[in-house]
């Protein structure tokens, strides 16, 4: 039996069916006696103590399975479980409503993992992932019943479950675990960023799970999302030994890393990689970037009651230019909105926020906040080759003003005698349309472009990509979206800058050949996609890439863009 999903993590996988299925959680409905809401509260200090020695586990395995990066997720479960704000709205609850202490504990999670699952960037919004899980341990720890984990699978497995959360995907043993399969979920959440990371081909976002029975062989197709029940002794031998052959490839790709990311005809691309953090920096480069394209500045807003001080930013700033060593780390200014709430910032509840008052939007009109950002990333920019990156602009105007405000701030760190780079690199990024149609003239202005493929996509398609109903219309290789990336291109190298891509296409092998063909500069990505688009980079012409891209553009749909992109990677064996 073929079932078609997505696509979450590539790889071929054999294995026999493991379901994991978890008790649900059942909240009590209950009310709290006046005399009784101290023994209640109690029960909360109880399960936060048993959770955070579970989550204190969890991280040391992580840091030892798969490094610091996905061991610090672990550092962040405890810090947001140990939220003032946190255990305060649950004590709240249970005190001025006598709500019973597991569902005030249910209603307090869910208005916080709101503030992230509402958010355009999957980067933030699988943040609300984190939360939930935060809460499903919390609560599992008051009932009583048995916690989440994988840790007691044993023999070689295929996973299937609903869905896995951060900790799930933690206790992961990669020599049992052989694939993943889960009914929900896409490649940006968590369970596939994890399973990238591990490196276990994986399929999400199947539907029905029902078909797959305990203990039978199946077969994980991940890079076509597509899993096999019950294969026939012919395919599982088959099978068998492309995971085989998937295994020796992942070895070759890790041991040539660090290699430059070259083409065979001696064009060199920036590699570079995206990060939330700047302790993920030196992931990013272990992996084999050269650099940071994309260093999310939303964290530092929104883990905190007050907006972040000018000296808190400067350090966290600092910390990344200085651990790239002279690289280029380019830093997006914050980038939040009416689609979330923080507790740092009142922002108006909205009809549409993704259209809405958010990102530069909210930085022009609050200057006080913007001005404080600027001059922490100004005063970091004399530790390392900070570049300045502006998001969702659409206009011109938007980029004078900005640009205004940095000038200010330069002048008075001149004023001061603070050094810092007076040439600093300034860039926008391309997500809106408009601003890719008018790339030409938003090019005068700026050093370099970013395009943000997700948005960029999202916007030209009017496409909800995560509106299950409509998210095979979610298509970053359609021909209009393909024209609107060229132009960008073009736009830049007429006039001597540069254009990168810090969107999920940046990472997609299927998109590399069309995006170098097409003259991009600069991918940057997930670290974990890194070792694989250099390898396809340092196997390719860029002569072969620019004929690829030609072809491509004249095709009709983006089924037969990917189609074609898919048949060159095969014949060149980089499938």
């Amino acid at each position: 039996m073929r079932i078609q999903g997505i696509s979450g993590s590539r790889g071929v996988a054999v294995g026999n069916v493991y379901k994991y299925i978890q008790e649900e959680i059942i909240i009590p409905d209950y009310t709290v006696a006046d005399g009784d809401v101290e023994a209640e509260i109690g029960k909360f200090a109880a399960a936060m103590a048993a959770t955070l020695k579970q989550l204190d586990i969890i991280r040391q395995k992580a840091l030892v399975d798969m490094g610091p990066e996905e061991a610090a997720i672990f550092e962040a479960h405890m810090q947001i479980a140990q939220d003032p704000s946190l255990s305060d709205g649950i004590k709240s609850l249970v005190e001025s409503t006598k709500t019973n202490v597991v569902a005030a504990t249910a209603q307090t999670i869910d208005t916080f993992a709101g503030i992230f699952l509402g958010m355009d960037d999957p980067y933030m919004r699988e943040r609300g992932a984190d939360i939930k899980d935060i809460g499903d341990r919390l609560m599992r720890n008051m009932l009583g019943m048995n916690p989440r984990g994988l840790s007691h699978i044993s023999g070689q497995v295929i996973l299937v479950a609903h869905d896995l959360a951060p900790s799930d995907t933690a206790s992961l043993d990669k020599n049992v675990v052989k694939g993943i399969v889960t009914a929900a979920g896409g490649p940006t959440s968590h369970a596939a960023i994890m399973a990238r990371t591990l490196e276990i081909p994986a399929v999400m976002g199947v539907g029905d799970i029902d078909s797959f029975v305990d203990g039978t062989r199946a077969v994980v197709l991940g890079t076509d999302g597509i899993a096999l029940i019950n294969p026939s002794d012919a395919e599982w031998v088959d099978y068998s030994t492309q995971a085989e052959a998937f295994q020796d490839e992942l070895k070759r790709l890790k041991d040539s890393a660090n290699l430059e990311a070259v083409t065979v005809d001696g064009h060199h691309v920036d590699l570079f990689g995206n990060i939330g953090k700047s302790k993920d920096a030196d992931n990013a480069i272990n992996m084999g970037a050269s650099g940071i394209g994309l260093y999310r500045t939303e964290f530092l807003y929104m883990e905190n009651d007050e907006l972040p001080e000018e000296d808190v930013q400067f350090e966290e700033y600092k910390q990344v230019a200085e651990s790239l060593h002279g690289n280029p780390v380019i830093i997006r200014t914050m980038d939040i909105g009416g689609d979330k709430e923080l507790k740092c910032l009142d922002l108006p509840e909205e009809m549409n926020p993704f259209l809405g008052y958010r990102a530069i939007r909210i930085s022009l009109n609050r200057p006080d906040i913007f001005k404080v950002q600027l001059r922490a990333l100004l005063r970091a920019s004399a530790f390392g080759d900070i570049h300045i990156m502006y998001p969702m602009i659409a206009s011109v105007e938007e980029v004078k003003c900005a640009n205004v405000m940095l000038e200010e701030c330069k002048a008075e760190l001149r004023k001061e005698g603070v050094a810092f780079n007076e040439d600093i690199k300034v860039g926008i990024m391309i997500e809106v349309p408009a601003a890719a149609v008018i790339a030409p003239i938003l090019a005068k202005y700026v050093d370099f472009f970013s395009i943000g493929t997700n948005d960029l996509c999202q916007y030209t398609l009017a496409v909800d990509r995560m509106n299950e109903a409509i998210g095979n219309l979610y298509q970053p290789l359609h021909p209009g979206v393909l024209r609107l990336i060229k132009g960008v291109i073009d736009a830049s190298h007429e006039q001597g800058k540069f254009t990168g891509m810090c969107g999920e296409l940046a990472g997609d092998p299927v998109a590399t050949m069309i995006l170098l063909g097409l003259g991009l500069d600069e991918f940057s990505m997930t670290a974990s996609s890194i070792p694989l688009i250099k390898n396809i980079l340092r196997s390719v012409s860029k002569a072969e890439c620019e004929a690829v891209a030609t072809h491509a553009l004249t095709l009709d749909t983006a089924e037969e863009i990917t189609a074609y992109a898919k048949s060159v990677l095969a014949e060149k064996g980089l499938a």
